[in-house]
């Protein structure tokens, strides 16, 4: 929770949110005059960032060590990966020098890990989106080393934006010294939340766009294919349905998860109850650990390496069948 007006320096503690009534909550970033009690909100960040950190280092390890995994496709999973192992291991961080290590200078490094992968998460899910657009409507130019630079190009933009982004509060932008300033997401400033939150409106509203161009060509596409094979209307209509289900289910997770957090970082100021804060953070984190099983285990490529792993006949040279984007 937060206080009503804003914390002495010898009453701060160390966590992001300041907390109402004298007491402060585990996220606010100052000096540790004495131990913290455990917020359970913590605790189960922390396990939350536990289980992400180890799905995605599963997608990241079979990615990096399958020579055959070297297409646009998967080197954009496996960004979202990274990002998303980033993300998690970044709460297991916060929560370790928040309790165990209180530091100030550590505590900005891991917000700032924390502001980097979430950013990276999010515009990797987008970089997937457009490779999955364009993968159906240059369907004929896609497998060229255009795509390939092109990849290249998006991951570069991808990283580097959400690394400049998670230095801002490294390199000064941050409310330490002037409390009034900060955000629901000490020592994120106001105004650097802003940012973000704006940031993130454009990336959905890109996708949403993206996808309904999507749905419209696997409409027409599977239409196509109906006439041409003399299949009957039935099941133009399942396939179609199906296609349109599964692009539902991508964007609405993603929706679901990040739009409560980003609408109240617009919204709420420091003097906000921290438990708001927790209760939208906590669906954020969530989508984190969803992405491995849309993106990753759901594509069979990967289920075949994982199975051949598990069976102990793992060879990193197996044939594949190429596949589109718009197939996983």
């Amino acid at each position: 929770m937060m206080e009503d007006g804003p914390p002495n320096s010898s009453e701060g503690q160390q966590g992001w949110f300041a907390a109402r009534n004298g007491s402060v909550s585990s996220l606010d970033l100052k000096s540790v005059v004495q131990p913290l009690a455990l917020n359970p909100w913590d605790v189960v960040l922390c396990i939350s960032g536990t289980i992400i950190s180890c799905e995605n280092a599963i997608v990241v390890v079979v990615i990096f060590y399958t020579p055959a995994f070297r297409a646009p496709m998967f080197l954009l999973i496996g960004s979202l990966a990274t990002a998303d192992l980033l993300a998690g291991l970044g709460l297991i961080l916060h929560f370790a020098f928040v309790y165990f290590i209180p530091s100030e200078a550590v505590s900005l490094l891991t917000v700032g890990l924390l502001v980097t992968s979430f950013t990276a998460s999010v515009s990797s899910l987008l970089t997937i989106t457009i490779d999955r657009y364009l993968s159906l409507y240059n369907a004929l130019t896609y497998y060229s080393e255009r795509t390939v630079t092109r990849t290249y190009i998006m991951l570069i933009l991808t990283w580097g934006a959400s690394i400049c982004y998670g230095l801002l509060p490294i390199m000064g932008w941050n409310c330490l010294k002037e409390p009034s300033a900060c955000s629901i997401v000490k020592p994120l400033t106001k105004n650097h939340l802003i940012i973000l939150s704006v940031s993130f409106f454009m990336v959905f509203a890109v996708m949403l766009q993206l996808y309904v161009q999507i749905c419209k060509i696997v409409c027409r596409h599977a239409h196509q294919i109906a006439v041409q094979r003399h299949f009957l209307a039935s099941s133009h209509y399942v396939t179609t349905r199906k296609g349109i289900a599964t692009l539902a289910v991508i964007l609405g997770t993603f929706a679901s998860c990040w739009l409560p957090f980003a609408i109240y970082c617009l919204l709420g100021d420091y003097s906000y109850p921290a438990l708001y804060t927790y209760i939208t953070l906590l669906p954020a984190t969530y989508n984190s650990m969803i992405n491995p099983v849309i993106y990753a285990f759901r594509n069979q490529e990967i289920q075949k390496v994982l199975w051949t792993v598990c069976c102990g006949c793992f060879s990193p040279t197996m044939p594949f069948r190429s596949r589109s984007p718009s197939d996983v």
